[in-house]
């Protein structure tokens, strides 16, 4: 069972408060002080700044061929895995056959899964057939109109895997126009006879507790969801639940891939499921420097990918809905609700709990708008919102000191990790490009 973890920065008590407040203020100190402390070694003792500069250089050139090379293999695993045909794979999982393969490139990744199984085998975990396991898919929708979400819509409507076992939930902001709530009820009516059934949840405004964010409005449609299936006779553990950014299109393979990812995963109800982010759907539609900085973020994506062991969900992800109903479903008072689930899972089940990779992309929309300027405003808006996931690091940090059974070695690498990515994400563009140059 889960335990019980207040993961929130509210209703502390006065000595969990206080620490909460300076662990809010480590990250934005530690970044203030390198890159000021690096300026007035510049000024005081421009030879030491100036190795350290060099230094900083080198490490950063290191870095830079490392996380290529890792760029390299993870593309090369999504461009392999590009021809597989998972509903085919999950027949042959069922029927207990092997994993149909044709060249060189589908018989690697049939040994892959292939070397999956006997792993799940050797654990003595059973392997339950496809046709037990049933999907939600959360569409939280504020102010996006029908011509943003119904291409996801109908991108899920065209699976191979059945779409009758699947739960389509249109959640709906009730400070959202009219305008919006008619076209929800729309689309309901034009999808629902593809789906096992498409909810339209309305998410009340000005809960006690909430705040007006993403996950106050997909934890309500969740709880909606749930009740909806205890009604059809379905246990939450035969259910993977995917919570999606309203413009998130998919390919037909993924909700078989998705399914297939879940049965062979060790632990299955312990696990969120992560795939590919790209951002195609508009791409030829906006400035160029836009799709330099959203490629940018799908490369680190394919890089976290390589890497399961310190992999964490991001933007559109899925997991088991047992999972997120025995945590206590998504944050309602934060911002960045995507990653915040994980960690709040994570220290729930005190770190028996896994992001799983999978090499399947998702595609999403650039933030655009009418103008340069009002594009370079929304691209900006959506890093902010990514970076406020240093919101994360004082609850985590207060998690590991209250936990024991986590082992000490990983909380230690976990927490570090999350601290040197967000100072580095924010001191290292000026340390390349400003600071360098003050010891000349």
């Amino acid at each position: 069972m889960a335990r019980r973890v207040l993961y929130s920065r509210h209703g502390l008590t006065p000595r969990s408060r206080r620490w909460q407040r300076v662990l809010e203020i480590v990250p934005g100190a530690c970044s203030w002080g390198l890159l000021l402390g690096l300026t007035a070694l510049a000024v005081y003792w421009p030879l030491a700044a100036a190795a350290l500069t060099i230094a900083f250089y080198l490490y950063w050139l290191l870095r830079l061929l490392y996380l290529t090379l890792f760029l390299i293999i993870a593309y090369a695993r999504l461009a392999l895995e590009q021809q597989t045909d998972w509903m085919a794979r999950l027949q042959a999982l069922d029927r207990g056959a092997p994993v149909p393969a044709r060249g060189w490139r589908q018989e690697y990744s049939a040994w892959l899964a292939q070397r999956r199984l006997r792993a799940l085998k050797r654990a003595g975990q059973s392997l339950p057939p496809s046709t037990a396991v049933y999907h939600v898919v959360i569409l939280p929708i504020a102010a996006e109109t029908r011509e943003v979400y119904e291409p996801s819509v109908r991108s899920l409507s065209r699976q191979t895997f059945p779409s009758a076992r699947t739960l389509l939930v249109l959640a709906v902001e009730d400070r959202a126009s009219a305008e919006v709530k008619a076209e929800a009820q729309a689309v309901q009516a034009a999808y629902r006879a593809r789906f096992l059934d498409v909810l339209v949840v309305r998410h009340p405004d000005g809960l006690p507790g909430e705040a007006r964010v993403k996950g106050a409005n997909a934890t309500y449609a969740a709880k909606a969801a749930a009740a909806a299936l205890q009604a059809r006779g379905l246990a939450l553990e035969q259910v993977v639940l995917s919570c999606f950014d309203a413009d998130t299109t998919v390919t037909s393979q993924y909700i078989a891939c998705l399914t297939y990812h879940f049965l062979v995963t060790r632990d299955r109800t312990r696990a969120s499921f992560q795939p590919i982010p790209v951002y195609h759907n508009n791409i030829w539609e906006v400035p160029a420097f836009a799709r330099v900085l959203d490629i940018g973020a799908s490369f680190f994506q394919l890089i976290e990918a390589t890497n399961p062991e310190k992999l964490v969900t991001f933007s559109s992800h899925s997991m088991s809905f047992q999972a997120l109903a025995e945590v206590g479903y998504w944050p309602v008072d934060m911002i960045s609700d995507d990653s915040a689930i994980f960690w709040k899972a994570y220290l729930a089940f005190e770190g028996r709990y896994q992001a799983v990779p999978m090499y399947i992309t998702v595609s999403m929309d650039i933030a655009a708008s009418r103008s340069w300027w009002g594009t370079m405003r929304n691209v900006y808006r959506q890093k902010r919102r990514w970076a406020w996931g240093v919101e994360n690091f004082p609850l985590i940090v207060r998690g590991f000191w209250r936990s024991r059974r986590i082992p000490r070695w990983d909380r230690w690498r976990l927490g570090f990790k999350m601290l040197e990515s967000h100072v580095s994400w924010a001191t290292w563009p000026f340390l390349i490009g400003v600071l360098g140059w003050l010891p000349i």
